[in-house]
């Protein structure tokens, strides 16, 4: 992935049930693979999917709105300028409850020749 700079308008577009998700940058970077650079928009009441799991690590900034965060079986406020960060294979989303879209600012990434931790379930 070269270095550039991508605007909203020409961030790849998907509508969901759940709200719609701009999608900046997805890939391999120098460093990373399985990368993604997102800006997600939830509708009121709504979930991208349930709580999940996987290798990659990932920050996720509220920009707007505000709903619930969890993290390994945990629940927490969510709002304006709160993030969250979640290691590999820690179980982690977000819902909004709120009464407005929520918006946040997703980065999930596998990083190149550092090995992953095991699969705790397995």
């Amino acid at each position: 992935m070269a270095s550039s700079v991508v605007s909203e308008q020409e961030a790849a577009r998907d509508d969901f049930d759940w709200g719609t998700l701009f999608s900046y940058f997805e890939g391999e970077t120098f460093g990373t693979e399985n990368v993604l650079a997102a800006v997600a928009v939830i509708e009121p009441g709504m979930e991208i999917h349930p709580p999940h799991r996987h290798t990659e690590e990932e920050y996720m900034l509220v920009t707007a709105g505000e709903g619930t965060w969890h993290l390994n079986g945990e629940d927490f406020q969510a709002g304006v300028g709160d993030m969250l960060y979640a290691a590999p294979w820690d179980i982690h989303g977000i819902k909004n409850t709120g009464s407005a879209p929520l918006r946040f600012v997703v980065w999930k990434w596998d990083n190149k020749g550092i090995e992953l931790p095991a699969d705790p379930n397995e």
